[in-house]
């Protein structure tokens, strides 16, 4: 009589268990990971319930505030980590001459940039590539790419970083602006003295795009304006220049289409001294092959080069 072939629970765990356990030691909860998944909480817990039962061990400490990863569990993330990486490897050397673009891609850029520059490209990124879905994370801070599960973030800073890469979009000029209906109740500034007379908008987090440089006389000026209007938010200071509070210094990739629209005016415009802002796709080094992000990456580098030579 032949025996069966006993095959170990541990077999019967897919890559996807896989995946999630990762998910869940890097977010800490398995609400976070459902959501970040959209899917009911009860299916992140049977995966964890499928891995545990697999091992007839303990992976996560579980409390009423976070998980944590018991000795095991950390044990078996390194083994996670290892095979995802493989796995993300073998799916980009697979992939490399796959014409049928799909998947999700997580993309993080800041609000201001995610509005006025991303959002209407992506029309014509659908049409090119009709599978592929982009999951735009918005928000001003730097990410964890690896824990926030990012595949591009879009950056003005060159990364330090082994584990990331880059590749250029560009690059951009701040400028001043101001909607026309401020301009024709305040008046428009004729030099930099005048700025003193008018509300500016100012990000009340940032440094850098804090400093405002003119040349007067020959000389470079620096000027650290005093916000009548403030907010951390890119996005939320554009939308205050746009409703006539002042005026603001913004990208002018940003700015260029609302001047045309004539929603913008530029302000000393021939007075300001400014060094061009690389803009800089950042991903794991992992990740960077995969056709998903390859096909993005190449959009963009095109679609942000007509919008420059617009500009």
């Amino acid at each position: 009589m032949q025996k069966e072939a006993l095959v170990s629970p541990a077999h019967q765990l897919g890559f996807e268990d896989l995946h999630i356990f990762t998910r869940i030691a890097k977010l800490g909860s398995l609400s976070a990971v459902a959501r970040e998944r959209d899917v009911p909480v009860s299916q992140i817990t049977r995966a964890l319930q499928r891995i545990e039962a697999a091992y007839a061990t303990r992976m996560v400490h579980r409390s009423t505030h976070a998980l944590s990863l018991t000795p095991e569990g950390q044990s078996f993330l390194a083994h996670c980590e290892r095979i995802a990486d493989a796995h993300t490897l073998v799916e980009a050397d697979m992939g490399l001459h796959r014409t049928d673009i799909r998947g999700v891609v997580r993309v993080s850029a800041s609000a201001v940039f995610a509005d006025h520059v991303l959002i209407p490209g992506l029309p014509a990124l659908r049409e090119a590539h009709p599978r592929l879905v982009i999951d735009l994370r918005v928000e001003d801070r730097l990410v964890d790419m690896a824990r926030d599960g990012i595949d591009i973030a879009i950056r003005t800073a060159v990364p330090n970083n082994d584990l990331l890469v880059q590749r250029s979009l560009g690059e951009f000029k701040r400028a001043l602006y101001a909607s026309p209906a401020y301009l024709a109740k305040h008046g428009t500034p004729k030099t930099v003295a005048d700025l003193a007379n008018h509300s500016l908008i100012v990000n009340s987090r940032a440094g850098h795009p804090n400093q405002w440089r003119f040349k007067t006389k020959g000389a470079v000026q620096t000027l650290h304006p005093v916000g009548t209007w403030q907010s951390d938010n890119t996005s939320t200071l554009c939308a205050m220049m746009l409703a006539g509070l002042g005026i603001a210094r913004t990208a002018d990739i940003v700015a260029a289409p609302l001047v045309k629209r004539g929603l913008l005016v530029p302000v000393l415009p021939k007075l300001i001294v400014e060094t061009p802002t690389p803009m800089n796709a950042v991903m794991l080094s992992e990740r960077h092959r995969l056709p998903k992000v390859r096909a993005c990456i190449d959009y963009w580098v095109q679609y942000l080069a007509t919008l420059n030579s617009k500009s």
